[in-house]
């Protein structure tokens, strides 16, 4: 069985892999990340077996690629135009209204994070989002259910 060629697979999947990224990620580093995934994906598509659920696959390095970018947020100082000469406000956490709905996604918890942006930014069903984060469906489920609920409760509050 010959596999297509790798510009039809970024031709067909392209979108859906931005989309992931930007709701993950917000735009900036979206466009540095889905560089790198398909980057990474051309490297690996040779060794891939025929057999292979190549959208999963790609949202599968998507999805490492964004949590690489969470990680070196951490490690990164953030510049600034002055420093105040006030303490820092408590809830160092808050965060800027205009960035909306996507926003307070990307703040939560690795995986609800990536169970959330896979389902409603790139459309994955709970199976194919299981099958990107090697997990169970109903791990899925549970980490939509208890991201949502957490997005609830902080528009409510």
């Amino acid at each position: 069985m010959t596999r297509e060629p790798f510009q039809r697979v970024l031709d067909r999947h392209a979108e859906d892999v931005l989309r992931f990224l930007v709701a993950g990620l917000g735009r900036h580093d979206a466009d540095d990340a889905f560089q790198e995934t398909f980057i990474s994906a051309l490297r690996a598509y040779p060794k891939l077996r025929p057999d292979s659920d190549v959208r999963a696959w790609l949202f599968t390095i998507a999805h490492r690629k964004a949590i690489d970018v969470h990680r070196g947020r951490a490690r990164r100082a953030v510049p600034v135009e002055s420093v105040e000469d006030r303490a820092a406000p408590a809830d160092t956490a808050a965060l800027d209204a205009s960035e909306g709905h996507w926003a307070r996604v990307r703040a939560l918890p690795d995986r609800q994070r990536a169970v959330l942006t896979l389902r409603y930014a790139a459309d994955l069903t709970h199976a194919e989002i299981a099958a990107v984060l090697a997990c169970s469906e109903a791990a899925s489920r549970r980490a939509a259910a208890d991201g949502l609920a957490r997005l609830r409760e902080e528009v409510t509050a």
